[in-house]
């Protein structure tokens, strides 16, 4: 495709300032105000908010830049690019595959652009299980309002492209409610291929919207570093700066150079498996072991329905309808609900999540133009039984997420599927397959109930995944019960302050990065003050 202007070469030909490590050179030392580690929708929030209010602003990113010049909607080429651990982070116990983003813009360059305030059920528990009396539906509506407005969140207007709009079919055909998705996108060419980065700059995230704006406020950014720890002084009751290495150009391995920036106020949004990760490696004070704990991701469950039309998901808006309707119908301290939407369907990501083996899975992806794909979120957090995972350290350092399966989520994950199935029925699906091992093509609802459930709801042979990392550092009434109090600023070391997902105290039973622009802002606005006196 005939590429457009791409705003970056503008903008560092006008003198931004953005050093990409992995280039050959001596150490890097720097100063300044304020060091946000992390270029996803918590650091990109608070860089352009400081940097436009004259602080010093360093923003560091373990990714590296590509902007849309480099987009080429090939799957090939932006997992690796975009994705850590190129689109195949896993769980310790390797049951649960993980998307997260790792480039500048972090996760907000590679996301489907979906949109949702978190929901009032989600604040009142917290107010009411976690004492977060500050998380108030009125209080956060402004800082709501202000991110909807400046990343152009908005109803997305076109129609649904057909894997939603099955979705939308099956619902009503089933008397089930269901809704659009809000989208932060601005001159959308309805491409399909968020997930590889935008080609056309149409979607708002990070990389073309907060932080351009705090590049031209005189902000600094540092590519392709990983920050190894906080440096800490010796009562470790603050922290001096970071200390990194710049990588290599792979962006995996160190080059040897390193790289330490001192500020007075250290920002850490490097998301809920990178923060609690660089906490532990910097050995912070918790007193009361709450670091790494209580990570969740909104497991995934997939059904595929098999449609004589063809579908083609990979054309299209990603996700543009969704169901809360299993959400809510259960006692809020009963079995996880779960919310209905769908994925893209492009073919690697496809090939990669198909069960089968040779033959068997050839047939399955000959027939790609076919399938409907629906996801079910399952929401982690509210029930005695769902406490999420466990951020931990490798001997290397790195971090892996222990996140065990039990039954209380598999539960969940039976009733999602046999769901799913019917809705992909009543929508006209020649039949249907559950994304499990064991499964095969049922072609009818009779016929899948049985197999979904006689199947051996099991790890590694349910296919399960997640998009949303949250938790891990979370925020708290008082220091005895978290990380970080309800601004994000850490108990024990009074100048870093957690501005990500990482300070949720469940999950957030919707696609979170609202939930995470909204209260960066606040966050941040409130740091703003505080080192303006």
């Amino acid at each position: 495709m005939s590429k457009l202007p791409d705003l970056w070469q503008d903008g560092l030909a006008a003198g931004w300032q953005v050093v990409d490590a992995s280039q050959p050179g001596a150490d890097l030392a720097l100063e300044c105000d304020v060091v946000i580690v992390g270029s996803g929708a918590g650091g990109g929030m608070t860089a352009e908010l400081l940097a436009q209010a004259g602080l010093s602003v360093v923003l560091v990113e373990e990714g590296g830049l590509h902007s849309s010049r480099d987009f080429n909607l090939r799957e090939s080429e932006a997992y690796p690019q975009l994705y850590q651990e190129s689109a195949n982070r896993l769980t310790a116990d390797k049951g649960i595959t993980i998307l997260q983003g790792r480039s500048v813009g972090g996760s907000t360059t590679v996301n489907w652009a979906s949109c949702f305030r978190t929901p009032a059920d989600t604040l009142a528990w917290w107010r009411s299980h976690h004492r977060l009396t500050q998380m108030d539906d009125a209080a956060l509506q402004p800082w709501f309002e202000r991110a909807e407005a400046r990343l152009n969140i908005s109803a997305w207007e076109a129609a649904p492209n057909a894997n939603n709009a099955l979705l939308a079919a099956g619902c009503d055909k089933l008397g089930i409610p269901h809704a659009r998705i809000r989208r932060n996108v601005k001159g959308c060419w309805n491409l399909g291929y968020c997930g590889t980065g935008c080609a056309t700059n149409a979607k708002q995230g990070m990389l073309v919207t907060t932080i351009p704006a705090a590049l031209a406020a005189g902000a600094r950014l540092l590519t392709r570093v990983r920050v190894r720890q906080l440096l800490l002084n010796p009562a470790r009751t603050r922290a001096e700066g970071i200390v990194g290495d710049a990588l290599q150009p792979d962006g995996v391995h160190a080059s040897g150079r390193q790289v330490r920036v001192k500020a007075r106020q250290v920002v850490l949004a490097a998301g809920a498996i990178g923060t609690p990760a660089l906490l532990l490696r910097s050995r912070a004070p918790d007193p009361w072991q709450h670091l790494g704990k209580r990570t969740f991701l909104h497991p995934v469950v997939l059904s595929g329905g098999l449609f004589r039309q063809q579908v083609e998901g990979f054309n299209g808006a990603p996700q543009s309808v969704y169901s809360d309707h299993f959400l809510h119908t259960q006692p809020i301290d009963g079995p996880l609900g779960f919310k209905l939407e769908v994925p893209p369907v492009h073919p690697l990501i496809m090939a990669a999540t198909l069960p089968g083996l040779a033959a068997d899975h050839q047939r399955l992806m000959q027939n790609l133009p076919h399938w409907q794909i629906t996801l079910a979120l399952m929401r982690d957090g509210f029930h005695p039984d769902s406490a999420g995972g466990s951020v931990r350290l490798r001997s290397d350092g790195s971090p892996v997420l222990d996140y065990p399966l039990n039954d209380t989520l598999w539960e969940a994950a039976r009733r999602a599927l046999l769901q799913m199935a019917e809705i992909q029925f009543a929508a006209g699906a020649r039949a249907v397959m559950p994304v499990h091992e064991d499964a095969a093509l049922a072609t009818t609802l009779p016929q899948v109930r049985r197999m979904i459930a006689a199947l051996p709801m099991q790890t590694l042979r349910t296919r399960v995944v997640s998009a949303h990392v949250m938790g891990g550092a979370m925020m708290s009434h008082d220091e005895r019960s978290g990380v970080v109090d309800q601004l994000g600023r850490h108990w024990q070391l009074d100048n870093v302050t957690v501005i990500d997902g990482s300070v949720f105290p469940t999950s957030i039973g919707a696609n979170p990065q609202l939930s995470v622009y909204a209260l960066s802002l606040r966050a941040a606005d409130a740091l703003r003050q505080r080192l303006q006196g």
